[in-house]
């Protein structure tokens, strides 16, 4: 078995002694190189790594707020048949760094923010994780410019390299 597969089927079965961990799908500034990079933010706080398990897309509409994207998920995105799709990744986290990527995100128990924390099924190689997802209101977007093809980092790095 190379590392690569050896990599997932662990990220899958998250048998870690300590912590099993949960799954995060993550498409703006929590994927890999961003600015809120999950693996960079796991690191600041003194936690376990997060553990990458793929590339994948989630039924949904992605916006473009100027620093950050926010998804609007679509009402089909649990069955594959939406009409849009939001590239992200998939890792498995540490408990742990779960109330850090809500601090990130701005998701405060009991308080009304722009971004919420939400589960969604989320197929990824091959196999379906529970995710942990921070999706935005369709009230959020309103005027907003959509990101036709839900992929932010794509977006951003074109954006931000036409504007130089």
């Amino acid at each position: 078995m190379n590392t690569a597969t050896r990599d997932r089927v662990d990220a899958h079965d998250a048998h870690d002694s300590q912590d099993e961990g949960v799954y995060v799908f993550v498409y703006g500034t929590l994927r890999a190189g961003e600015i809120n990079d999950v693996s960079y933010a796991a690191e600041r706080h003194g936690i376990e790594a997060p553990v990458y398990v793929g590339t994948t897309s989630l039924g949904g509409r992605l916006y473009d707020f100027g620093d950050y994207p926010g998804m609007v998920l679509d009402a089909t995105a649990c069955d594959g048949h939406s009409a849009g799709r939001v590239t992200g990744d998939v890792y498995r986290i540490a408990t742990a760094l779960v109330p850090v990527l809500d601090e990130i995100e701005a998701v405060y128990p009991g308080e009304a923010g722009l971004f919420v924390r939400d589960m969604r099924e989320v197929a990824c190689d091959g196999a379906t994780y529970a995710c942990i997802v921070y999706p935005v209101s369709e009230s959020a977007v309103h005027a907003l410019p959509q990101i036709a093809d839900g992929d932010w980092v794509k977006y951003r790095r074109a954006r931000d390299a036409n504007a130089a």
